[in-house]
């Protein structure tokens, strides 16, 4: 069912639907570093143009076979990705159907495209890119090459670009022994996104031509 208001979510971002991403790895290089965990978070506009999480989906990801992991990442994630109760996906089988609930969103939300949304925006991006590509995955339903980097943002609007940091200024709960948690980040790194956007719109700086 399509959602209809006066405020849409696709006059907002030209057409584009945002959505929020974030990923655990072995590393950090994303042609060589498994993929442990991925999760998306969407957001919607309410009737007053509004932005707010709407849903998150995350899972976890078996290794790639060759995949290189980095004893320093286990560490610093806490992630054991051999786990016998992780119940980890292959990595085709989990960006396949993050991305059919990412186009359908898009179908609802009368969107033409999504557009990643990420703290160091950069680095999930890449990693999502290289798995799909690794996987074959020709219809990757974000755009390639543009993102919304949250830690820019944020250093915009808060002066503080560390995820914890910055939500701490925006009023978010943040804690630290859930963080690095993919699931976790998304949604924090969503509603850090929102109130970035909402705030602007507040102040003026936005409001949707009807003309």
């Amino acid at each position: 069912m399509k959602v209809v208001s006066e405020h849409q979510i696709s006059d907002r971002f030209r057409g584009f639907l945002p959505v929020v991403i974030d990923v655990e790895t072995g590393g950090f290089i994303a042609s060589t570093d498994a993929v442990l965990e991925v999760a998306a978070s969407t957001v919607r506009m309410d009737e007053d143009g509004l932005l707010a999480v709407h849903r998150t989906y995350d899972f976890h990801v078996q290794p790639f076979e060759g995949a290189n992991i980095e004893q320093s990442a286990l560490d610093f994630t806490g992630i054991d990705p051999y786990h016998p109760f992780r119940e980890a996906v292959p990595e085709e089988a989990a960006l396949e159907e993050l991305f059919n609930v990412i186009r359908k969103e898009i179908r609802d939300q009368n969107c033409t495209r999504a557009i990643l949304v990420g703290h160091n925006a950069h680095f999930d991006a890449g990693f999502i890119n290289a798995a799909a590509e690794r996987c074959g995955i020709k219809r990757n339903p974000f755009h390639p090459f543009s993102f919304f980097d949250t830690a820019t943002l944020a250093g915009l609007a808060y002066g503080q670009t560390v995820l914890a940091k910055a939500c701490a200024e925006a009023g978010i709960p943040f804690d630290n022994n859930e963080a690095h948690s993919a699931a976790y980040d998304a949604e924090r790194t969503a509603e850090l996104f929102c109130e970035i956007v909402n705030r602007w719109k507040e102040s003026g700086g936005w409001l949707p031509d009807f003309s």
